[in-house]
């Protein structure tokens, strides 16, 4: 392939890094550069890679050899993972320039950056020597696009308020939701909440739910209330409960007055609950179904997008009414065993007769019913045999780890 001496950030982050034996290092997530004083191109520092576990170093531009269309190569060298923090002077391309509004200096039009071009010079460094600018539109579309050099604009020296979020997004659009959780929680505080509102409601809602309780807390206050009870209703029951039970009673009960009621049910009823029991861990919305639907419509309705591996492992057979908490709960049936049936059988005639979980279940009973019977999740019914939700392995991890383990993991 050839070696690409210019390249666009936007383009660049994603690609896989390599060292020189052909190992994968991680991926590249951002490009850091140093403003300089007038109108001269920034110089690229290096780059933001994630390696294992999420964590995110630095990588001197000094260490990269070859950048093309697939991946990034290093040379040889020890490679430091220490975490990546961003020091005075440093700019983020991705997180803090996309999206900047600019004057193009030639006809003192308008302008936003929706990407920015790094190119190596003749002394082998690397500096930001080009932007694309989108000028403003029609009915406040984007316009024409156009490319120029750094010194051709003007608004780019100092830190912008009410900056938009949209090409930022759009370099994001692929990372899941941990990631761009991840992601977020790199980002200075200022553009972190201007991403967040630029989110919408269903993909804010995801995020939210990868992020530290403080970091969640700080993003639903800076939300108007309407938004913020859309965004809890969003997310899974569990998760709400979760972030309303660290906000005082009057938030608590002023934002559940604004959901849906239907949406605000489910989460009053795992409020009702201890966290550290089964009540409070689970979630009300696992897959449940009628005693008389076959299997075929069982691997249907596990497929749907929005279920978790967890949740789609299983499917719980009720009578009615289907919505927890239900009708008499019969027993569960396992997508393993569901495939290895006839797709016309009946899913009550597959069915495991597990013990289920009772909500007031303590954590320490939790963990050994998952580790005896080798679960990713188990419903929990109450004392008039109604299923009430089901517990994944995921909430109980959540529940097992210290309280700051995504910061733990976010520090390395």
């Amino acid at each position: 392939m050839t070696t690409v001496t210019r390249a666009y950030v936007s383009r660049v982050a994603g690609l896989t890094v390599f060292d020189p034996d052909g190992d994968r290092v991680g991926k590249v997530r951002d490009a850091v550069v140093a403003l300089r004083v007038g109108t001269a191109p920034p110089r690229v520092l290096g780059l933001v890679l994630e390696v294992v576990a999420r964590r995110r170093i630095f990588l001197p531009m000094g260490r990269v050899t070859r950048i093309d269309a697939g991946a990034v190569t290093l040379s040889t060298g020890t490679l430091s993972l220490r975490h990546f923090e961003q020091r005075a002077g440093e700019t983020l391309v991705l997180g803090e320039l996309l999206d900047r509004r600019v004057t193009l200096l030639e006809d003192d039009r308008p302008g936003v950056v929706v990407d920015a071009s790094m190119e190596q010079t003749r002394t082998g460094d690397w500096a930001l020597t080009r932007l694309a600018v989108a000028e403003p539109g029609r009915f406040g579309r984007r316009g024409q696009l156009r490319q120029v050099a750094w010194d051709e604009v003007a608004g780019l020296a100092l830190e912008e308020a009410g900056q938009s979020a949209e090409a930022l997004l759009a370099a994001y659009r692929e990372l899941k939701p941990a990631d761009l959780a991840h992601a977020l929680q790199e980002l200075p505080s200022k553009r972190r909440l201007e991403v967040a509102d630029a989110l919408d409601d269903e993909r804010l809602a995801d995020v939210l739910g990868e992020l530290p309780e403080a970091e969640q807390i700080t993003i639903l206050g800076t939300l108007d209330d309407d938004r913020a009870a859309d965004v809890l209703e969003e997310m899974d029951p569990d998760d709400a409960a979760d972030l309303l039970n660290e906000l005082s009673n009057v938030d608590r009960h002023r934002l559940l007055d604004l959901m849906e009621p239907d949406e605000a049910k489910s989460v009053r009823q795992l409020l009702e609950y201890s966290e550290d029991t089964a009540g409070g861990m689970m979630t009300s919305e696992p897959v449940i179904l009628a005693p008389d639907a076959t299997i075929a419509e069982a691997l249907a309705r596990v497929r749907a997008e929005e279920l978790t591996p967890s949740l789609a492992s299983q499917v719980y057979v009720c009578r009615p009414p289907s919505a927890t908490p239900t009708g008499r709960y019969l027993g569960l049936a396992h997508i393993q065993r569901l495939l290895r049936e006839p797709p016309f059988t009946l899913v009550s005639g597959v069915l495991d007769d597990l013990e289920p979980l009772r909500p007031e279940a303590p954590l320490a009973e939790i963990t050994r019913y998952f580790a005896t019977y080798n679960l990713v999740a188990a419903p929990v019914v109450d004392g008039a045999g109604r299923l009430l939700g089901a517990v994944t392995v995921d909430d109980v991890l959540d529940a097992l780890l210290p309280d700051d383990w995504r910061d733990r993991t976010r520090r390395g």
